[in-house]
């Protein structure tokens, strides 16, 4: 197998286990679908979206989000409230918000819990190789909320600069 090949399918392979591992946290912590914990950390960070935005944040079409919307809401996680004109806004209640916190600890365990195996110095340079990667799949993906939908924002901007937000930034100068 040539070394690129190699290197893709080892890729490959570690994004599949990586995601499983995430997100089946992020689902029990929860108890919703990926989706409908992607909206609660999404509202976490952006509260009163309409339920168009946040569907095309968390990547649903219009109809799929307001399904969610429905779950999230019969869960009582999220509530809805009038906005301007027709707009219909989505916030979180006191259980979603509790509820977008231990998604983020539950998402935060198994990858703090995979990266420990590395050096510091590891660490550093796959740092660097990610944010790479990231900027990469920004060009790609275009959306920094949905390429993020799932980021610990305060993880990521404590002490560096978030690649994917300085790819947006960089797009729109």
């Amino acid at each position: 197998m040539h070394a690129n090949e190699r290197t893709a399918n080892l890729l490959g392979a570690t994004a599949l286990a990586v995601a499983d591992l995430a997100l089946a946290g992020l689902t029990r912590a929860a108890g919703t679908s990926a989706s409908g914990a992607a909206a609660l950390v999404v509202l976490s960070t952006a509260p009163r979206l309409s339920v168009t935005e946040l569907g095309r944040r968390v990547g649903l079409s219009q109809s799929a989000a307001a399904r969610m919307v429905d779950s999230l809401e019969a869960a009582e996680l999220v509530r809805r409230r009038t906005g301007a004109g027709r707009e219909v806004a989505v916030e979180l209640t006191p259980g979603g918000r509790e509820a977008g916190s231990r998604l983020l600890t539950a998402r935060s365990k198994p990858l703090h819990d995979l990266v420990s195996v590395l050096d510091p110095d590891e660490r550093d340079v796959l740092a660097g190789l990610l944010a790479k990667l990231l900027t990469r799949l920004y060009a790609e993906v275009g959306s920094a909320e949905l390429l993020c939908r799932l980021c610990d924002r305060a993880g990521c901007t404590s002490g560096a600069v978030c690649p994917v937000g300085q790819a947006e930034r960089d797009r729109m100068a």
